[in-house]
């Protein structure tokens, strides 16, 4: 749909999808092949090899300098709710230190949540602590900066007037699947597995960093590779893990009442002009 409305908009596209960034993770991510872009410019797919971090802040400061560096008008597309809102609202990040993380990450997952719970007793009401990335990540805030999720949780609800105020206006159009998405989800995994997911997360295995590897579909492909299950065992947890994450999407840009919904189409060419008489 996007590079659709691209070629008639004369347009670009930024993908806001937090894995598309890796070069090589094609397949498991879905990335829109040279074919398939149809000459549309697309940015921030590509950015970086596997085995590097790649931090939201890091995103926010290419993809701005592709918004002021085209007079051509850009589309963003995707996927992840916090790189869709670094590129049009005012956010600020917290500080990282590449030392301390190596001292976190040598860490059990048991000292960090035992850390980070000991200075904040509510933690887990705002970070997953099943998420070891995310608890470190917690604990490193804390550690530089003293604020704790739950301080950190506050100071954005106070500032919820602000939560949508964009830095440059634009339009936001939803396109809401409804009851089909389960049906889809299912699909485009059948297409990956067909297509060698298997293969490319293999080929891939030793030269995925922290932050890849933790991506739906490859981390329950490695455990495939490491024989802790069955391909079939993997693919049946790939679609429970997608569904739990295009939820967790769902609720994230639903609660922004700039975005303006359509129900789903079958029809391709009568949805595209939907989001055009959205975008006029």
């Amino acid at each position: 749909m996007a590079i659709e409305i691209a070629l008639r908009l004369g347009a670009e596209i930024i993908s806001v999808d937090s894995m598309q960034v890796y070069r090589g993770m094609d397949i498991g991510t879905a990335k829109p092949t040279l074919i398939e872009r149809r000459g549309v410019p697309h940015h921030l797919i590509d950015v970086v090899d596997p085995d590097q971090e790649f931090s939201v802040a890091e995103f926010r400061r290419l993809g701005k300098a592709v918004i002021e560096g085209t007079e051509e008008p850009v589309i963003i597309v995707g996927g992840s709710g916090l790189h869709f809102r670094a590129l049009v609202d005012p956010m600020s990040f917290a500080p990282t230190d590449a030392s301390l993380r190596r001292d976190l990450e040598a860490m059990s997952p048991a000292e960090l949540v035992a850390e980070l719970t000991t200075v904040d007793a509510d933690a887990a009401r705002h970070v997953d602590i099943a998420n070891k990335r995310r608890v470190l990540r917690a604990v490193e805030v804390v550690r530089l900066t003293g604020e704790t999720p739950s301080s950190r949780a506050a100071s954005a609800e106070a500032g919820d007037l602000r939560r949508y105020v964009a830095e440059e206006s634009f339009t936001a159009v939803g396109v809401d699947p409804g009851n089909l998405l389960e049906e889809r989800v299912g699909t485009r995994l059948g297409e990956m597995r067909r297509g060698g997911l298997v293969e490319e997360v293999a080929r891939l295995e030793e030269r995925l960093g922290r932050t890849a590897r933790a991506a739906v579909g490859y981390r329950e492909i490695l455990r495939f590779l490491r024989g802790e299950c069955s391909e079939d065992e993997a693919f049946e947890t790939i679609s429970k893990n997608t569904k739990k994450l295009a939820k967790k999407q769902r609720t994230w840009f639903q609660r922004d009442p700039r975005i303006q919904w359509i129900p789903w189409i079958d029809d391709e060419t009568a949805r595209v002009e939907r989001v055009m008489e959205k975008l006029s």
